[in-house]
């Protein structure tokens, strides 16, 4: 039995770093009870091989170095499996000098009150980037596409920072990808654009846990806290607990994932505490760390309680003496 290739295979840029894959059945193909299936294999910027029954397929990908594929006809017949030649497509890279492209990106997002993402993003100008070069930025997600519209610029005047205050990218949703895209205009360059794909868990940085409350009960330290404003469950998240004793100077990092916890200590030594939570990797992918809490202390040094005694003891001496110096005078 003989397999034919599909026909009219084209890739089209449908979205920012986005290509709609589309192919056609050979109309020479004879079916004869046979199943037909395409395997399709991405061959750059990511290896990528699946297979599927429809004519077209849609990929996420960074483009601004070209993306190439190629599809062929899987035959299924009688549990044998036949298959065609490859047909392979290609798009170009992006326009653009060398060097000219942003480096080192890097983003960062964060849920500000409930249902409401910020994004922040940094990167540097390229080596080969003039000095009038402007850079703009791009975030998509879904469907949705948005310019930043707040920059922060260096020396030279070049956008190298962007904040968005409020966007459309959903809290709670897992493995979903934000694409960031930056070209740029020059009167004595082309810009390359660059793009980057980021899963927004593993750039969120999550916020500080909250309601801490830390007590001493014996010869145990008692902590208890709430997870950090999210729409992720309090099981989705792991804590480091910061403890300082103020009298040795030994410090304890201590890793949580419970919302409570008890910790023998030495009842005659002050301690500081602080926290900070992280996504633990039972819901999602781990993003950055939440900044630390504020420092909260409890206990008291029994060498300061001595030091007050006898301080205390001291000022009503001198206050005493003066006294009666002054009786005997008048």
């Amino acid at each position: 039995v003989q397999v034919f290739p599909p026909l009219n295979f084209t890739l089209t840029v449908s979205a920012i770093a986005q290509v709609l894959l589309h192919w056609k059945p050979n109309p020479a193909q004879e079916q004869n009870n046979s199943t037909i299936r395409y395997d399709v294999r991405i061959l750059s910027p990511v290896p990528e091989e699946y297979d599927t029954k429809r004519t077209h397929s849609v990929r996420t990908a960074a483009l601004h170095n070209g993306f190439s594929a190629c599809v062929r006809t899987l035959l299924l017949q009688e549990g044998l499996q036949m298959s065609s030649d490859w047909v392979k497509g290609k798009l170009p890279p992006l326009p653009g000098a060398a060097e000219t492209s942003v480096t080192n990106l890097s983003c960062v997002t964060h849920v500000t009150i409930p249902g409401n993402v910020s994004l922040h993003c940094t990167w540097l100008p390229g080596q080969g980037a003039p000095e009038d070069t402007k850079y703009f930025l791009f975030y998509r997600y879904e469907t949705h596409t948005e310019e930043c519209h707040s920059y922060i610029k260096d020396k030279w005047n070049r956008n190298t920072e962007c904040r968005f205050s409020s966007t459309q990218i959903k809290p709670g949703e897992i493995d979903k990808l934000i694409v960031i895209h930056i070209n740029g205009s020059s009167k004595r360059a082309a810009i390359k654009p660059f793009q980057q794909l980021f899963n927004q868990n593993a750039i969120e940085k999550v916020n500080v846990p909250r309601n801490i409350s830390i007590s001493l009960e014996e010869n145990d330290l008692l902590a208890t806290w709430e997870k950090p404003i999210s729409p992720f469950d309090k099981e989705c998240f792991e804590y480091e607990f910061y403890l300082i004793n103020l009298k040795s100077g030994n410090k304890q990092i201590l890793k949580i994932s419970s919302n409570s916890f008890r910790l023998r200590i030495d009842v005659t030594s002050r301690y500081s505490v602080r926290m900070r939570a992280n996504h633990n990797h039972i819901c999602c992918a781990r993003g950055f760390w939440s900044d630390w809490s504020e420092v909260i202390s409890v206990g008291q040094n029994k060498l300061e309680n001595s030091i007050t005694w006898v301080f205390t003891l001291l000022c009503v001496f001198v206050f005493c003496t003066f006294l009666l110096v002054a009786i005997i005078c008048k």
